[in-house]
Formats: C-alpha cells, sequence, structure tokens
C-alpha cells in the first residue's frame, strides 16, 4: 500500500478474495456451512489455499507470501463483508502468528508450509474464565517432563478449537496470575491424553471451545520458556487489527442492506427512505462507518509492539461504530431484521462478538487511559 491507498497487488487480491466468495458464499451457502459438523466448509477452506490466503502473513521462506498488515486488511474486510465462518483468525492469524514470532526455524519449517496449503488447521489458546480481558492474567501451569511439558489448567473461548488439529497454548512457568513474565507458549495435540474440548456455537454461528488440561503432555515450547508475553500482545493486537477490517466489511454490507432497504420499502405509497428521520439516522450510519474504516487502516498499517495504542484507539472506535450501526441496521428494518433468515441481524450479531473478543470498548478505553 503507498500511503493508505491500495497497491495494484491488493487491488487485485481484493478483487479475487471479492469474486471467490461471490461465486461461492452467498447467505444460503453460509447458512449450510454453518450447519455442518465443524460449523464451516473444508472445500472453501481448501479454495482459500489455492488462492494463496492461508500463507498470506508468512515469510516467503517459511512456504507463505511475506504480506503485510494492509494485505490482512483487504482479506478480513471482504470476509466480513461475506460473514465467513472458516478459522482464518484462530489458525492463520493467532497460532499461525504466534509460530511466526516464536516458533524456531524447525518449527516453522515443519508447521507454517502446512498452515499455508490447507493442510493443518490450529486453535490458539489463551483466555482464561477468571481473565475477564486481562492479558497477562494466566493460571494454566506448565510443568518439565523430562524433554517434553505437561500443562494443568483451563482455558476458554478457544476460536475453532474444536475442530483445531493442534494447538498453541499459553502456560505460566513462574510467577503469580497477573505476572508479565514466566509465560510460555507449547504447541499441544489435542488428542493427547489428560486433554478435554467442549465444543459449542457462538452468537454469530462460528464455532468456539471451552478446553480442559490434566496433565496434558506438550512435546514442545514456542521460543524460550518463560519469554512469551511479549509475543503473546503482538499476536492478540495483531488478531484484534484483523477483526477491526473483519467488522468494517461486516459493517458495510449491513449499511449497504439497510439503504437498498429505505429505497424499496413503501408505507403510504412512498419508501421510508423519504422519511427525513431516517435519512439522518443512515447518515449517522455512514458517518461512524468511515470513522471506523480511518480507524482499521490506522492499526493495520502500524505494526510491532509500539503500535498497540493504535490498536486499541481503533478497538474501541470499532466497538462504537458496530453497535451504532448494527443496532441502527437492525432498527430501520423492522421485524425482519431480526429473522435468522434475512443476513442484516447476523451482520448485528457478529458485530457484538467482535466487539467482545479480546477486550471491549471499556476494556480498551482504560488500556488507553492506563
Amino acid at each position: 500500500m503507498t500511503g493508505l491507498s491500495p497497491t495494484e497487488e491488493q487491488r487485485l487480491l481484493a478483487d479475487a478474495v471479492s469474486r471467490l466468495l461471490g461465486d461461492h458464499y452467498d447467505f444460503a451457502a453460509r447458512r449450510r456451512h454453518a450447519a455442518a459438523p465443524e460449523g464451516w466448509s473444508r472445500d472453501i477452506w481448501a479454495r482459500f489455499a489455492d488462492l494463496g490466503l492461508l500463507g498470506l502473513p508468512f515469510a516467503e521462506a517459511d512456504g507463505g507470501f511475506g504480506g503485510g498488515g494492509m494485505d490482512l486488511l483487504v482479506v478480513m474486510e471482504a470476509f466480513g463483508r461475506a460473514l465467513v465462518l472458516e478459522p482464518y483468525l484462530a489458525s492463520v492469524v493467532l497460532a499461525g502468528g504466534a509460530v511466526r514470532r516464536a516458533g524456531d526455524a524447525a518449527q516453522r519449517a515443519a508447521i507454517l508450509p502446512r498452515i499455508a496449503a490447507g493442510r493443518l488447521v490450529m486453535g490458539f489458546a489463551h483466555a482464561e474464565p477468571a481473565a475477564r480481558h486481562r492479558l497477562r492474567h494466566v493460571e494454566t501451569g506448565a510443568h518439565r517432563d523430562g524433554s517434553a511439558w505437561r500443562l494443568n489448567g483451563a482455558k476458554t473461548l478457544v476460536l475453532n478449537g474444536d475442530s483445531a488439529e493442534m494447538l498453541v497454548v499459553s502456560a505460566r512457568l513462574s510467577g503469580m496470575a497477573e505476572d508479565p513474565d514466566g509465560l510460555g507458549l507449547f504447541l499441544l495435540d489435542p488428542a493427547a491424553q489428560g486433554v478435554s474440548r467442549r465444543g459449542y456455537t457462538l452468537l454469530y454461528g462460528s464455532r468456539a471451545c471451552e478446553l480442559g488440561l490434566d496433565d496434558a503432555r506438550a512435546d514442545a515450547a514456542l521460543g524460550a520458556p518463560g519469554g512469551a508475553g511479549p509475543v503473546i500482545a503482538q499476536v492478540i493486537d495483531e488478531a484484534i487489527a484483523a477483526l477491526a477490517a473483519e467488522a468494517v466489511g461486516a459493517m458495510a454490507a449491513a449499511q449497504a442492506l439497510t439503504i437498498e432497504h429505505l429505497k424499496t420499502r413503501r408505507q403510504f405509497g412512498r419508501p421510508i427512505g423519504q422519511n427525513q428521520a431516517l435519512q439522518h439516522k443512515a447518515v449517522d450510519m455512514l458517518i461512524a462507518l468511515e470513522q471506523a474504516r480511518s480507524m482499521a487502516l490506522l492499526a493495520a498499517f502500524r505494526s510491532g509492539p509500539a503500535a498497540w495504542r493504535e490498536v486499541a484507539a481503533a478497538k474501541v472506535q470499532i466497538g462504537t461504530a458496530a453497535r451504532l450501526i448494527g443496532e441502527g441496521a437492525v432498527q430501520l428494518h423492522g421485524g425482519i431484521g431480526m429473522t435468522e433468515e434475512y443476513a442484516v441481524g447476523h451482520y448485528l450479531r457478529r458485530l457484538m462478538v467482535i466487539e467482545q473478543l479480546f477486550g471491549d470498548t471499556a476494556c480498551h478505553l482504560g488500556r488507553l487511559a492506563g
């Protein structure tokens, strides 16, 4: 991207993703994918791999394409418009991001090309029931067992964790629950003895799981055990930036559906969009969308440890705009807006989940104020 304008390659990427989703991911197809046992489509996942999307953020030396934050923004915004259910955030951005940042050369070579080719789906298990959006709060413990590690504890809201074939799990080697140091990241086979998973469906149709660890054996750590705190923070900030882009796509789609409804829905012999109060509401939604888009661009444009302020500010703006646009879209549609058969209510649900993931608006306001 040159400045904040997309490059030719990014425009081609956006066109390719939009074309793929337009051909294979309409709202009816999405409902079929959600009803599948895993809650998403392996066929669509293979198409993502063929298009190079699953290797987009990985270095070329690791079997990827060396894409940056702006490339990820293009993909995630298109995913938001289509309400994509596939585990891109969980497998590529979160777990893949942890391996990319913390793994040694052998681990990257063994894992990242398989993710890029669609042959390995991963999950990232960090949040815990008592954490309440506190990033450093980790009670799950890890101790050595010869050349391996034993993990004990519980993780919550592991996105797409019930279908993951490998997990990256955070655990504490030393210190109290909220100490910034003493954290490690571990590669865990979810089929290992001592691992339990309870899957469930989230509000907007995607899936997650609760993870129990009872002396579960992890064969390897990512990076230096005890020094994973900064890696976890950067991976989650990158995920927040990706979610901001996805939210912009969802908000844009909800706003477009609303404008179309205002033009075509008639009452008393004229389109309801001629009502000035409804016009003002639609304008407020458009302004909020453009403000959110600007902050999503800023979060994607910045990277590294120093970018946390921009990421937190984007999360605040996205959360505020998501509520205004999502609720406004449903309100302006009336009763049809909350039916299962109509998409706009699903956009509201997705936006409400995005507002909560990795810290809600109040959490990130506090992060900025502190």
